[in-house]
């Protein structure tokens, strides 16, 4: 497994994007996208040499990541991308991980599988077996 992605949860895309560009020259990677599943608005930002970073903005419906967003948002999770994400979910569980999202299609993945787990520490972590993102530029 390889890090893909690290992810931050903001109250406004539009003010996110513009921060992380702003501050710290990232350029938008896709479009806006809307995860119905997991009721939130997703954006890819890259910059050359850096860790790729995700956005995400809750849905008015998706009251636990609204509180927190309102509570000042921050850090997500920590997203591996992996071959196989079952495989990958079995080897993290037999190390203490916990399921929280069982493998599911991922619609800013253009619905290839992801999964989520929970670390030691409330560290969220998630599997992808793909570079494919969904509204590439």
């Amino acid at each position: 497994m390889v890090i893909d992605h690290i992810c931050f949860a903001v109250r406004d895309l539009t003010d996110g994007i513009a921060h992380w560009e702003n501050a710290f020259g990232y350029r938008r990677r896709t479009e806006v996208v809307t995860n119905s599943r997991q009721r939130v608005k997703v954006v890819f930002l890259d910059k050359l040499g850096s860790l790729p970073v995700k956005l995400i903005e809750p849905l008015d419906d998706n009251l636990a990541l609204r509180k927190s967003v309102e509570r000042g948002g921050g850090f997500h999770h920590l997203c591996f991308k992996c071959d196989d994400v079952d495989a990958g979910i079995t080897g993290l569980r037999d190390r203490g991980l916990r399921v929280l999202v069982p493998p599911q299609p991922g619609e800013a993945f253009n619905d290839h599988e992801i999964a989520f787990l929970r670390a030691k520490y409330g560290l969220h972590i998630e599997l992808i077996d793909t570079d494919e993102r969904a509204g590439l530029l």
